[in-house]
């Protein structure tokens, strides 16, 4: 995946997770790995940690189908299967 849409996706996340107000720890280490990824261009914690807020999110989703978006799902997907 490239740089800018991997960034942009976990960033969306970011939002996402502090919108909905859950997971406020994985918030906090996704926000860690991207500025870790910028500095090293490592992607490894930040494909470990979207895999993470992937489940929430499908959680969320479950509960509530329009509060995570079909493309933000389908995003992170994306991260995780990188």
């Amino acid at each position: 995946m490239k740089t800018l849409a991997l960034e942009k996706t976990v960033t969306a996340t970011v939002e996402k997770l502090r919108k909905l107000n859950i997971q406020e720890q994985l918030t906090e280490e996704l926000q860690w790995c991207l500025g870790s990824y910028r500095y090293d261009q490592n992607p490894s914690g930040l494909i470990e940690k979207s895999t993470v807020a992937l489940d929430a999110l499908k959680a969320e989703k479950q509960k509530n189908s329009r509060a995570v978006s079909k493309k933000l799902i389908e995003d992170l997907e994306k991260v995780a299967s990188v």
